[in-house]
């Protein structure tokens, strides 16, 4: 069944978004063996860079050991745990003990923040990132990844709220940029009505993807419905052919 729906999503990508780049896709697995497991830099390593590697084509899983970021731990729900002093890590720091971010203005917010926040373990002890040309048979992918400059993501936007009529089929809340492609899209798959999310708003992530470039997760099952209707959605149009142009002049 994945190998039809990959090509089949591969041919209307072509069609309609010309050589913009392929996205990715996760799974959760008990499995070993999916994918070539990531070795754990020495230091602080975000996943966001890692999985450049992804996007080239490179098959990669990932363990809880594997990440070299207690964000990226907590976000692909392998602990419900936060570094040390995250608090005052994400707001104004420690004077002569811990530069802030400056992300929330004090950290009496990002403890109400850290209340609030959802909840999510992962369901299995790897989590399986391939390049969408390169799934097989065995693999079920849950969430798929475009890293996407402004004119593709314009395109996927008003894609994903075509059949909708909610018109918040996308939603954009705030986090690190794993959390926009894999907690956030992850807990989205199992509502009646999914939505994707748009991210790679984390300053601290930007150096990692082109200055033009943001992201869409999809949960899979809205996946399918956006190719399903790609064919019959204003890709088609005289105004979508213009802005294609403009695409394929970038690719």
């Amino acid at each position: 069944m994945i190998n039809r729906t990959r090509n089949e999503f591969l041919d209307r990508w072509k069609r309609y978004f010309g050589n913009s780049e392929i996205p990715i896709t996760f799974y959760y697995t008990n499995e070993e063996g999916r994918a070539e497991l990531a070795k754990r830099a020495s230091g602080h390593t975000c996943i966001i860079e890692t999985l450049s590697r992804v996007r080239s084509g490179e098959s990669l899983a990932f363990s809880a050991g594997s990440l070299g970021c207690f964000g990226a731990r907590r976000y692909l729900g392998f602990t419900d745990k936060v570094g040390p002093d995250f608090d005052y890590f994400l707001s104004c720091g420690i004077p002569g003990k811990l530069e802030g971010e400056r992300y929330k203005k004090s950290p009496e917010l990002v403890r109400e923040m850290l209340r609030n926040a959802p909840k999510f373990k992962a369901p299995g002890k790897y989590v399986v990132f391939k390049r969408w040309d390169k799934l097989k048979e065995i693999d079920e992918p849950e969430v798929v990844i475009f890293f996407a400059k402004f004119d593709v993501l314009s395109g996927l936007f008003t894609l994903a709220n075509f059949d909708e009529v909610d018109p918040n089929g996308v939603i954009s809340p705030h986090g690190s940029g794993c959390n926009s492609i894999v907690q956030y899209p992850y807990l989205e798959k199992d509502r009646p009505k999914p939505r994707a999310i748009l991210g790679m708003f984390d300053v601290s992530a930007r150096p990692y993807v082109g200055k033009d470039v943001l992201t869409l997760a999809v949960p899979f099952a809205k996946f399918k419905r956006m190719v399903g209707n790609m064919d019959e959605s204003f890709l088609i149009t005289e105004s979508w052919k213009e802005v294609l142009k403009r695409i394929n002049r970038k690719t």
